[in-house]
């Protein structure tokens, strides 16, 4: 007779084999290259076939015979039950393949990237997923002029955008990656013009059809946030909580910014800030010094024991030329985590190119906005080294299945909401860790004060933006005033807000979470605590929200004695 185990791995096994078929770029980003030659289907039939696909597996699940499961079984119940609940309400929603225009334009052009942007298996393979992926392009557009009749007019003009940048990569940038490979196959040519002429059309069709049917349905509405919460995060707190508490911390940070300004000879924490800009690299030692300033992050966190490094390989790269021109209209990451299933030996990260053939002026501006600073605090602890990078080393060896994959970056956002707390947290986390020990300056430090800033306003709007008391006007000024953020990053910021709720609350929570979770633990293991004892322990779980693994790490505790 079929236990407990088996039947839940077994039904497992199923939940995630209908995930990959119903999500095939999420699965090409995953590892997972059984569809790579697939777009979504978000038709009248598809959405309802993955609908019920998404039923039936909830229903198998309630029906599973009730023997105990293993403490990580027992974890990737709750997360697959959570991911039910979600998707369920996505599918139904007027937010998402009913709603948002920019949804198809994210997954037809990342579903062709995506075959190009790691050497996963050999190029013919690869090119003619991509064929095939290009010629399923104009019938996912047409799903996207048949079920989205109206759209919030930021979501609009953010598709637009996109097409704009998939019409780039698909005629200029195809043509270099062509040249680049010496690939002689003309079908991928002709494949490409098809796609392209696809997203013409619909670019035409946004900006003389949907502009004309705006709506200002930015606001989920509290109860799904709700719903967010409690079956992505597993959160029990409200939602005006979290605005309480993003408030109260927010003062702390601004009232320490304000009171040490004087330090760095600055009346206010904007112009002391202001002189990171100064501090770069000379254009020649530019990319060596993403390198540099990895191998000494290693070294310190190494130094301080803070957690054990893994080997997992990362090489800082100029961007492909192929993806130049597009990058600055798409959702085009710098660090794309890397599959978790297949991956190349070496994971490339891919800077912002500045070439000694460019104009002076053009190298200074971009010097100093990919100043040390940003290279150490954003490129290298935390995304290319101890935060998501060693994390993701971590989540693709732990035991939980879903851990594994649920914070892969895919088209427009990370493959299942629940690894949000922990992705983010931990990056976030990870940057506070490097300043404990000293790998920060004194004003990195201070500017991660400006960073604490920012994660409290991201949690007060995505709160307030989602209950409907921010327009998103309203949202975008608050960055402004409170953040310390330009108009236009601001205003971005806003717009992706409004289209993933639930998202921004998490850097901060998923970082305080963490820290509070570190200071129960001293407590707990008493002489035996170490940060990488409590580091390896913690991350070991994957990519799972952090109150489960604070829990998990409690029952762990309370058995053992």
């Amino acid at each position: 007779m079929e236990t407990s185990r088996s039947a839940f791995s077994a039904w497992l096994d199923e939940f995630l084999a209908t995930f990959y078929r119903h999500h095939p770029v999420h699965a090409t980003f995953i590892g997972v290259h059984d569809y790579d030659d697939r777009l979504p289907d978000f038709s009248e039939a598809g959405a309802g076939d993955t609908l019920a696909a998404m039923q039936t597996l909830q229903q198998r699940l309630r029906q599973l015979p009730p023997e105990p499961l293993n403490p990580i079984e027992a974890l990737d119940r709750k997360l697959a039950e959570g991911f039910l609940h979600i998707q369920q309400w996505e599918l139904t929603s007027d937010r998402f393949h009913r709603g948002n225009p920019a949804l198809y334009t994210g997954e037809a052009v990342f579903g062709v990237m995506s075959l190009f942007l790691s050497d996963f298996a050999p190029l013919a393979e690869r090119v003619t997923a991509a064929i095939a992926r290009m010629e399923a392009v104009p019938a996912l557009l047409d799903q996207a002029k048949a079920n989205v009749r109206a759209a919030p007019p930021a979501w609009t003009e953010r598709a637009i955008r996109e097409c704009i940048g998939a019409q780039l990569f698909l005629r200029e940038g195809i043509d270099q990656l062509i040249a680049e490979e010496g690939w002689k196959d003309a079908g991928l040519r002709r494949a490409a013009d098809r796609a392209a002429r696809a997203f013409t059309g619909y670019q035409r069709h946004l900006e003389t059809e949907l502009r004309r049917h705006p709506t200002d349905g930015y606001a989920c509405g509290e109860p799904a946030l709700v719903l967010l919460m409690r079956h992505g995060h597993f959160l029990e707190i409200e939602p005006d909580e979290v605005v309480r508490y993003a408030q109260e911390e927010m003062a702390r940070a601004e009232a320490f910014l304000t009171e040490h300004a004087a330090d760095f000879g600055a009346t206010h924490w904007r112009d002391a800030l202001a002189q990171l800009a100064d501090l770069h690299p000379p254009v020649e030692r530019y990319y060596a010094r993403y390198t540099e300033l990895w191998e000494a992050c290693r070294a310190t966190a190494e130094a301080h024991q803070l957690v054990t490094w893994p080997d997992f390989p990362i090489r800082y790269a100029p961007r492909p030329t192929w993806a130049r021109q597009a990058a600055p209209y798409l959702y085009f990451l710098f660090y794309r985590s890397p599959a978790a299933f297949r991956r190349p030996p070496v994971h490339l990260y891919l800077v912002t190119p500045i070439e000694p053939s460019m104009p002076p002026e053009e190298q200074e501006r971009l010097l100093r906005a990919h100043n040390d600073s940003v290279i150490k605090l954003n490129h290298v602890v935390h995304h290319g080294a101890i935060g998501h990078h060693v994390q993701n080393w971590y989540a693709y060896h732990s035991a939980s299945r879903i851990g594994q994959i649920a914070a892969v970056d895919c088209a427009s956002r990370i493959a299942m909401f629940c690894g949000g707390t922990m992705a983010e947290g931990w990056a976030c986390y990870a940057t506070h860790l490097m300043g404990e020990v000293g790998f920060l300056t004194p004003l990195e430090t201070y500017a991660e004060y400006q960073t604490r800033l920012r994660m409290c306003a991201r949690a007060i709007v995505d709160v307030r933006l989602h209950q409907g008391r921010f327009s998103l006007e309203a949202a975008a000024a608050f960055y402004q005033q409170h953040a310390g953020m330009g108009a236009e990053a601001a205003y971005q910021e806003a717009v992706r807000n409004s289209m993933f709720p639930g998202t921004a609350m998490m850097y901060l929570l998923g970082t305080d979470r963490i820290i509070q979770l570190r200071r129960e633990m001293v407590q707990r293991w008493g002489k035996a605590f170490s940060l990488r004892r409590f580091h390896d322990r913690f991350l070991s779980y994957g990519s799972i929200p952090v109150p489960l693994i604070a829990q998990e790490m409690a029952r762990e505790e309370a058995d053992a004695r």
